[in-house]
């Protein structure tokens, strides 16, 4: 992992959470806006396992358990998907409210794999 692209990823999943959870709240249906910030949530968890790939093999291995860091990814990649298809399907103002719970939870689930990576003994 790398520590800046980690603190990104958080604060833009903030930002996506917070977005949606205003925009549910106003009343605002899933829309361009919404799922636009979700895939770029979504975008970035991408890039991140990729990073998360390549950084042992050129001498940034994990401190803790690589098999906990890959649980938190995997379910991290499946939450955006699995929300905006939600939101699809049943398109109402809690749809949206649900995307921005979803950026949340996903923004703590990469601040925990970045302390399993860079800080938690093995």
């Amino acid at each position: 992992m790398i520590d800046w692209f980690t603190t990104t990823q958080v604060l833009v999943a903030c930002a996506a959470g917070i977005l949606c959870l205003v925009l549910g709240l106003v009343g605002r249906l899933p829309g361009d806006v919404s799922m636009g910030a979700v895939a770029v949530v979504e975008l970035l968890l991408i890039a991140q396992l990729v990073v998360a790939i390549i950084a042992p093999l050129v001498g940034n291995p994990p401190t803790g358990s690589l098999a906990e860091f890959y649980i938190y990814l995997i379910s991290a990649l499946i939450l955006p998907l699995a929300g905006g298809f939600w939101a699809l399907i049943e398109r109402n103002r809690w749809s949206t409210v649900i995307l921005g719970g979803v950026c949340l939870a996903i923004a703590v689930m990469v601040y925990r794999m970045g302390q399993i990576w860079f800080v938690q003994g093995a």
